[in-house]
């Protein structure tokens, strides 16, 4: 049973207004005149809101469907198919000074997969959630089931309108109790009236009116109604079933009305079509409340016995309306203990037995009334929505532990699985390598990369693999790496994007001046020497800054090699000048996006500073990493990657998903970097946090890598983890702990903890 201290009609001086419990109040959700039933709740919880809490400062958000609603002052709309808009909303509520934001969340409003998308919304703010789910699914999709595990894990408060609704989040999700608060839906404030007197408007005087009302869909069982009717018209020659609704303007695009047609043909066959009325229209609040009290009875024979939630079922109870309905989970525990009558779904017998006994008996008929109209008047709107903001309690603090390596050394199983005798092959399907997407340089770039800083036997055997495929690829008639190759060994293209040539010359670089081989070392040299002019002809900022980290890594080798020493300068110079051309007061930034690899660029400019003498070069690097790490950090302050979704947003803060290795990796070197150049701490805790970020410090609290065998997962979406280990991953994670050993001293001696494990301890126990 609902708890029992809501209002009641001896309660009146209760409903006055009161203090509110925010000063600013963030409202999302749907909005009037919108036809559906969540903009109608959401209108109706503003109006309460307004009504409760005067003094309050109200901002209503509602999604835009792009179905041409013309919404009034002052609701503001979220483009709903736009993952920006999201951003942009949290940035707007954020800009605003509000306190906290009530969240109405219903999958279906929501752009992205499983409605991720409102994710990109509260994952961007700091402030108190609270959440009321209007659908709680037993049997969720994988995605759904990520979404709202999200979200509640966000939240300070989940509401649900049920006690199902409450049972199904403890025993289907893990959510526990403290974390629930059942308050029934919300309904408008009416006096308990005789049907007879209010008849007359509608032409229904002399008639026993049994009424359904909601957007019509199969699920409602209004079918089944109907085929009640003979048996119930054959006693009560005077009854008249109102069909009160549009249909769903889902199934209308989907089906058009030829649901609705049925009804109608299916009322005439069984030749009660004078008894069955349709009142095809979305009928407007007040309208709808006069017909509910005018009607006898309300019946609501849905056929989805999973529903939690039924708004059309507690404004029949609100307005002391006698219920027949099937037992769906909302209709089970509203209409107990006498409150209404339960038939068996989908059973038009049982239907019209229950209607005619109602019908034949007043006195049974009024008491159900009574009844329901006590039982409504435990959630009238003001209590509802006082309770909904009533005082919150402190949110657990996260038990994340992130499961770091035991030694950044990590087994090269994963790599393996992906490398044959050509080379690394690019993607997987979990962790099967997919050989329909063949190889390219990038990635046995980067594996080079990873095979000539481990040093080590077992690396040993493979940096020839890769550096075969770099010999392979190099074009010398267009003086130009080819990228992409087929599983049959078949070039797919004369020559690669500007980027894999970057890539490729920092391999090289880095072989020439690491590899324990001087086989290894000195074809690397060759080639690089051979390669690098082409730099000179690229434009994109981070091949050129690619190359140059190249020959930063040469150059630590042979401090006179001049090509090299080139390298950095023409980096260098283009950075500076596109600094001078994109940066603003509020973007300390080279380009005017956020983008992949973004940290690569502070990076060379810092390596470029430190070599060519230029102190304003890594001042510059600095600052902008500085500026990188603040967009890159999640309001609990965990690191965040910029998400792939939000490339190409010129002058805005960054969207949260999806989040891929490669940021963490690169952020990890430019911090080494930074390190390096300033000798300031605060950067190795940096590259902690991005290192952390692989092992479950994240926004989804799960791990993409797995330090058994060395694997990665592909990124971190709103709907959960790309289970799929491609090699750029596995490659990011190896990178990223070779760094955090280089550069940060995470080695050890046996038996005792490394230094990322300590900081883990302390981060998790904070």
């Amino acid at each position: 049973m609902f708890e029992s201290d809501f209002l009641t009609n001896h309660d009146d001086e209760r409903i006055s207004a009161r203090s509110a419990p925010f000063h600013h109040l963030a409202l999302i959700g749907n909005a009037l005149p919108r036809r559906c039933g969540l903009a109608t709740y959401t209108s109706d919880v503003a109006d309460a809101l307004r009504q409760r809490y005067p003094t309050m400062k109200l901002d209503h958000y509602a999604m835009d469907d792009g179905s041409g609603v013309s919404y009034p002052d002052p609701i503001v709309t979220i483009d709903a198919e736009n993952p920006a808009a999201y951003r942009d909303a949290a940035e707007r509520i954020k800009a605003s000074g509000a306190e906290a934001i009530w969240l109405q969340h219903e999958f279906g409003i929501f752009g992205g997969a499983a409605g991720c998308d409102i994710l990109e919304l509260t994952s961007a703010t700091k402030l108190p959630l609270i959440v009321t789910l209007h659908t709680v699914l037993e049997h969720p999709s994988d995605e759904q089931e990520a979404v709202l595990n999200r979200l509640i894990a966000r939240a300070e408060r989940t509401i649900v309108m049920a006690k199902t609704g409450a049972e199904i989040l403890e025993r289907r999700y893990g959510v526990s109790p403290g974390r629930i608060s059942v308050i029934p839906h919300g309904v408008p404030d009416r006096p308990l009236r005789d049907p007879d007197e209010l008849k007359p408007q509608f032409d229904w005087q002399g008639r026993k009116v049994l009424m359904t009302f909601g957007l019509i869909t199969p699920d409602k069982g209004i079918r089944h109604m109907i085929e009640a009717m003979p048996a119930i018209v054959k006693e009560h020659p005077d009854a008249l079933y109102e069909i009160v609704g549009a249909t769903h303007p889902n199934l209308v695009r989907n089906a058009g009305e030829s649901h609705r047609t049925m009804l109608i043909d299916l009322a005439r066959d069984l030749g009660v079509e004078d008894h069955v009325r349709f009142v095809d229209r979305f009928v407007e609040q007040e309208e709808l409340l006069d017909m509910l009290q005018a009607a006898d009875i309300y019946v609501t024979p849905y056929l989805n016995m999973a529903q939690v939630t039924s708004g059309t079922l507690s404004y029949a109870v609100a307005v002391g309306k006698p219920v027949i309905a099937t037992p769906y989970a909302h209709a089970r525990e509203i209409l107990s203990d006498g409150h209404g009558l339960i038939v068996s779904p989908g059973d038009p017998a049982a239907l019209a037995i229950a209607t005619n006994d109602l019908l034949s008996n007043d006195e049974q008929r009024h008491s159900l009334a009574r009844s329901a109209y006590r039982r409504g008047r435990e959630m009238l709107w003001p209590r509802v929505v006082e309770r909904s903001l009533g005082p919150l309690a402190e949110k657990p603090k996260s038990t994340v532990r992130p499961l770091l390596p035991r030694s950044p050394a990590l087994p090269l199983d994963a790599i393996r699985r992906m490398t044959d005798g050509v080379g690394m092959l690019q993607h997987a399907v979990y962790s099967m390598p997919d050989r329909n997407h063949g190889y390219c340089i990038d990635d046995n770039a980067r594996a080079l990369m990873v095979a000539v800083r481990r040093n080590d036997e077992e690396a040993a055997t493979l940096a020839p693999i890769f550096a075969a495929f770099v010999q392979h690829g190099w074009n010398r008639d267009l003086r130009r790496f080819r990228n992409f190759m087929g599983y049959d060994r078949q070039w797919l293209e004369s020559s690669g994007s500007e980027d894999s040539n970057g890539r490729t010359l920092w391999a090289l670089g880095m072989t020439a001046a690491r590899s324990p081989s001087p086989g290894l070392r000195d074809w690397a040299l060759q080639l690089f020497e051979e390669a690098a002019p082409l730099a000179g002809e690229l434009g994109a900022p981070r091949a050129k800054a690619f190359a140059a980290l190249g020959g930063y890594e040469l150059l630590q080798a042979r401090p006179d090699h001049d090509l090299s020493r080139w390298l950095l300068g023409q980096s260098a110079e283009l950075l500076t000048h596109l600094h001078f051309r994109y940066s603003r007061d509020d973007w300390d930034w080279f380009e005017p996006e956020l983008a992949y690899d973004n940290a690569r660029l502070p990076e060379a400019l810092i390596r470029a500073g430190m070599v060519l003498g230029e102190p304003s070069m890594v001042e510059r690097g600095l600052a902008t990493l500085d500026w990188l790490v603040r967009q890159q950090t999640g309001p609990r302050g965990t690191f965040r990657p910029v998400g792939c979704k939000g490339f190409s947003r010129p002058y805005a803060p960054p969207l949260a998903f999806d989040q891929q290795p490669v940021e963490a990796v690169a952020t990890i070197d430019a911090a080494s970097a930074a390190h390096e150049a300033s000798k300031h701490g605060g950067w190795s805790q940096v590259a902690r946090d991005a290192f952390a970020w692989f092992f479950g410090d994240n926004d989804a609290g799960a791990p993409l890598a797995d330090a058994r065998d060395g694997s990665c997962f592909d990124g971190l979406m709103a709907t959960g983890i790309n289970r799929n280990q491609g090699a750029e991953s596995i490659l990011a994670l190896h990178l990223a702990a070779l760094t955090m050993r280089e550069s940060f001293g995470l080695t050890k001696q046996a038996g005792q903890e490394s230094r990322v494990e300590a900081d883990t301890r302390t981060l998790a126990a904070s």
